[in-house]
């Protein structure tokens, strides 16, 4: 069933979402407006704020809520500039206006922002206040470092930061007697509010996929992998879209226009997580909020990549697949994918087939897929014991910023000899691979200083680094040696891993 002039399949034209309790329905959208300039030019709701138009600074912050698999409402904090207004369907947003609506007095949140006196200029304190609310629902007790990892999103450039943490510390001591949903911490039992609000996404929701077209634009959003599949094959140069925090760049900032989108957020199956005895299985359109738990069930050690893995707002909107797909020398899932030995299965039609991760990279931002084919799942293979897995990033800023270098490794050592070695690199190629020259050198090797040194000088080989606003050729050639270093130092305190027997 192909899309084109003869695609018999029905489509609905409206994009249905919740507003302030009620639903709000558009016609002809323009598939390439973002969230942000809806509400505020479209509503005049300017509380949300645009500072960067690129998902960085956090000052467009807003939540959207959705009905999690337990039947509860689950919400969450996103960048509206880069997020499609299309994206909203089926969904509940809240703006900060939204937080006082109907009520006679300020949310929790915003009253310990008062309080703490945590806003100076105050353009970027809505984006904080929408940030805080996400913690505020998700969480009743947040420590330091959840509150910290809260607003790794947005940015602050007069007050600091030790007002607005107070803030997040107090707002969960502010006592409500208002039963509204909204100003109700995280508990076990949903309040007749939230059934009501669940229930009001049940009633908008709609199976029937979703097709705009304005002028010479259009946008679907299927609800299988069938319909995914037909639409693919059928515009196989449409622009694939799934969390678009990339993507919402390509217009917010460069300022294209995109004819034709399939948005890959609605798709049943395509979010799904599964463990086998030998994989963990990621749908493509899995966000990468959800992959990060089963993933560090299986490897903690990638804990502090994950962590720093852009932002909170970034990261509930984005999606493993996409940053896969995508194909960016910079992407900071890579590295550890590639060491891991992740295989991708692609689909075209009802036709599928795997790849090896290390075979998707042809070229920069070029990968193997076919004409009309897309990524369907991420195969990541389950720890094997004995096996020093890391992977370390290198940035200006330690949150919410892109690698200057960005390095895996996966290290396996019997009787003092290197008998496995894998190492991956971003930010040193046009795509992200591995260093081969680097792995040879080390293979079959005693693990010591002696072999360290000839792998840290292989890599020159395997690598010439540009220079780029982010860091020189130099050093990131440096950096690439150093991170080595440091897997062996590590390496020292491993109980599986010692090198004090066999020479340094």
């Amino acid at each position: 069933m192909g899309a084109n002039s003869t695609d018999s399949t029905e489509y609905r034209r409206q994009v249905r979402f919740v507003l302030d309790g009620k639903v709000v329905e558009l016609e002809d959208v323009d598939p390439n407006r973002t969230v942000l300039q809806f509400l505020r030019e479209d509503l005049s709701r300017t509380g949300t704020k645009e500072g960067c138009a690129e998902g960085d600074c956090g000052a467009c912050t807003v939540v959207v809520a959705d009905i999690d698999a337990s039947g509860r409402l689950q919400t969450r904090a996103i960048n509206s500039c880069i997020q499609f207004l299309p994206t909203l369907d089926g969904k509940e947003l809240l703006t900060v206006e939204s937080l006082a609506s109907g009520v006679d007095r300020i949310h929790p949140v915003q009253q310990a922002m008062v309080d703490q006196h945590g806003s100076q200029c105050g353009f970027c304190t809505p984006g904080f206040v929408m940030s805080l609310f996400a913690l505020f629902k998700n969480n009743a007790t947040p420590s330091r470092r959840e509150i910290d990892q809260a607003l790794a999103g947005n940015l602050c450039r007069c007050t600091g930061y030790k007002p607005i943490v107070a803030a997040a510390q107090e707002m969960v001591r502010i006592p409500s007697q208002n039963e509204d949903w909204r100003f109700q911490l995280s508990a076990a039992d949903p309040t007749d509010d939230e059934r009501k609000r669940v229930a009001l996404l049940e009633s908008i929701r709609n199976e029937t996929p979703l097709k705009i077209v304005t002028n010479a634009q259009q946008f679907y959003s299927p609800r299988n992998i069938a319909q995914l599949a037909s639409l693919v094959e059928a515009f196989p140069t449409a622009t694939i879209l799934a969390g678009g925090t990339d993507v919402g760049l390509w217009v917010t900032k460069q300022h294209r226009s995109l004819d034709i989108i399939i948005y890959i957020g609605n798709v049943s199956g395509l979010d799904d997580i599964a463990t086998t005895d030998t994989h963990l299985e990621i749908g493509a359109a899995c966000t990468l909020t959800d992959a990060m738990s089963p993933l560090l069930e299986l490897y903690p050690e990638l804990s502090e990549l994950l962590m720093r893995f852009a932002s909170p707002p970034v990261r509930n909107a984005g999606t493993l697949g996409g940053n896969i797909a995508n194909g960016s020398p910079i992407g900071d899932s890579m590295p550890a994918l590639l060491v891991l030995q992740a295989d991708l299965v692609l689909r075209k039609g009802e036709v599928t087939r795997t790849l090896p991760l290390g075979e998707f990279y042809i070229d920069y931002q070029k990968t193997a897929l076919r004409q009309g084919e897309f990524v369907a799942r991420v195969l990541i293979p389950t720890p094997v014991d004995g096996v020093l897995v890391r992977s370390y990033k290198i940035s200006k800023r330690f949150d919410q910023d892109i690698s200057a270098v960005c390095a895996a490794f996966s290290l396996h050592v019997q009787k003092g000899v290197v008998t496995d070695f894998r190492a991956a690199y971003g930010g040193m190629a046009a795509i992200p691979t591995r260093a081969s020259h680097c792995e040879q050198a080390l293979l079959g090797k005693n693990w010591n200083r002696i072999s360290l040194a000839e792998a840290k000088a292989a890599l020159d080989d395997d690598f010439e680094p540009l220079s780029d606003m982010r860091s020189s050729a130099d050093y990131r050639s440096e950096v690439s040696k150093n991170l080595l270093e440091r897997l062996f130092l590590e390496s020292e305190n491993n109980d599986e891993i010692s090198v004090y027997h066999y020479g340094r």
